[in-house]
């Protein structure tokens, strides 16, 4: 009885496929129509930037035509040059800058810190600081604005800079958020460091901080962008020109007793916006980075 003998394949061949790939084998296909409607939600969100950029750029009874026009009939640079020579912008820009540089910096080393804490370290109270912080996301800030301006006037830094910067240094959205993202950090990592003697300033600063690179420049963005549109707290805190940010002085000078100066309240909404959209590119690969991870953890 004859038996035949078959060579086994080299160890490097791997069997041909035989027939057409499945479908299930390349992925969920993206139906037509989802992108239909994401071009559509992009629209509505770009077409009021778009139509405040051009009308800027429109004379003052162009701007008040009615029915109103997309492209302007006669260009001009009025409203910007109004903006530049008859307010005194430079010192209006600084305060802004200032300000909000100020308590997104704030933002991002005491919102870190306090994260840090309540994730990693053990004290007494923990639980309830953590309580504490969650009740507060849940208060209006109108319920605290009259307490606040109180307490400013109080300790006098009423129409100073500091008195609209301290009063946001730290908000309970950062602490939440930095506190989600340091969880996921290694425990084992701290344990080392303190093996080699390292202190918890030197962790913190040394290994937590580096390793939060995208949360914080998420709360970084946020806090500048709330803090260069803040509006009110300015406005009241404020009583001297010398100390006006430029949105409380664009309201100001543009929104008349008699009539309202469109033309130059758009030139200066796109020069209030363009520092905040050049942050935002800046940094949108850690501030989308930062949002999913701290959203998945």
């Amino acid at each position: 009885m004859t038996q035949t003998l078959q060579t086994p394949a080299p160890l490097g061949d791997e069997p041909a496929t035989v027939g057409p790939r499945r479908r299930s084998d390349r992925g969920p296909s993206t139906p037509p129509w989802l992108y239909a409607v994401m071009a559509v939600g992009l629209f509505l969100v770009v077409i009021p930037f778009l139509w405040m950029v051009i009308s800027s750029f429109k004379p003052e009874a162009e701007v008040r035509a009615v029915p109103p026009t997309w492209w302007p009939e006669t260009v001009t640079t009025e409203n910007y040059r109004q903006l530049f020579t008859k307010l005194d912008f430079p010192r209006y820009f600084l305060n802004s800058a200032i300000v909000a540089v100020a308590v997104a910096v704030g933002n991002m080393v005491f919102c870190s810190m306090l994260g840090y804490a309540l994730a990693k370290l053990d004290f007494p109270g923990k639980r309830l600081v953590f309580a504490v912080v969650l009740g507060t996301l849940m208060v209006p800030g109108v319920v605290t604005f009259v307490p606040l301006f109180v307490l400013t006037t109080n300790i006098g830094l009423t129409n100073t800079l500091p008195g609209m910067i301290l009063p946001f240094l730290a908000g309970p959205f950062g602490v939440f958020l930095m506190r989600q993202f340091v969880m996921s950090l290694p425990d084992e990592l701290i344990q080392a460091a303190r093996v080699d003697g390292a202190g918890e300033l030197r962790i913190f600063f040394s290994i937590i901080l580096p390793l939060c690179g995208p949360a914080v420049a998420t709360l970084g963005v946020l806090t500048f962008l709330t803090s260069w549109n803040n509006f009110l707290w300015p406005l009241v805190v404020a009583t001297s020109e010398d100390k006006y940010t430029l949105p409380v002085a664009l309201a100001l000078y543009a929104v008349g007793q008699n009539a309202t100066k469109y033309g130059l309240l758009l030139a200066g909404s796109v020069v209030v916006v363009l520092p905040v959209l050049a942050v935002f590119l800046m940094l949108q690969r850690h501030i989308m980075q930062g949002i999913a991870s701290t959203g998945i953890k």
